[in-house]
């Protein structure tokens, strides 16, 4: 299910994203557009500033999956947050990390294409493990798909709740235990 990725081609990507992220404060400072050229740095700041937090949580296979998932060509965009700043997290990554990778396999599968579908991810971290917001936004072409993954994926280390779910949203909660 995963690609490898080399060094080059990450390097490629990032700088992709740098130059497209640059042309956009150029292309608004050519246009005189400096109000929207400082919400274009703050953005970056925020942006960066969650890219340290998601590191932070020593949590390298998950933050590797999350931060190279708008890399992946998936039908969603996903944004991330980390809701608390502090040291690692002490969870069993390699499930976070494999059940993350097949849901968004089967989000991928299960939405419609070319549409504006977008995924957010929330990570809280508690006194006795992790709280994972899994936050859906789309088209929802194929729900049995996703009912199925989800009814599959009772681990015994992991607990999931759905919070919502219908052809235009999903929301799923994910504990995670100290490990």
């Amino acid at each position: 299910m995963e690609k490898e990725w080399d060094i080059i081609e990450v390097l490629r990507h990032s700088r992709h994203d740098w130059l497209n992220k640059i042309q956009l404060i150029k292309g608004n400072l050519d246009l005189n557009r400096i109000e929207r050229v400082k919400e274009i740095i703050e953005q970056i700041v925020i942006e960066t500033q969650q890219e340290t937090k998601l590191s932070n949580l020593k949590l390298p296979q998950f933050a590797s999956l999350v931060l190279r998932a708008n890399w992946d060509q998936h039908q969603f965009q996903l944004e991330y947050e980390v809701l608390d700043e502090g040291e690692s997290l002490s969870i069993n990554e390699s499930q976070l990390t494999y059940w993350t990778e097949s849901f968004f396999a089967c989000l991928n599968d299960s939405v419609e294409p070319f549409q504006d579908n977008h995924l957010s991810i929330s990570i809280e971290k508690l006194s006795n493990g992790a709280r994972f917001f899994f936050d859906f936004r789309g088209i929802i072409k194929k729900i049995k798909l996703i009912e199925q993954f989800l009814a599959g994926s009772n681990q015994t280390e992991m607990e999931l709740i759905i919070r919502q779910f219908s052809e235009n949203e999903l929301a799923l909660e994910v504990f995670m235990p100290m490990a």
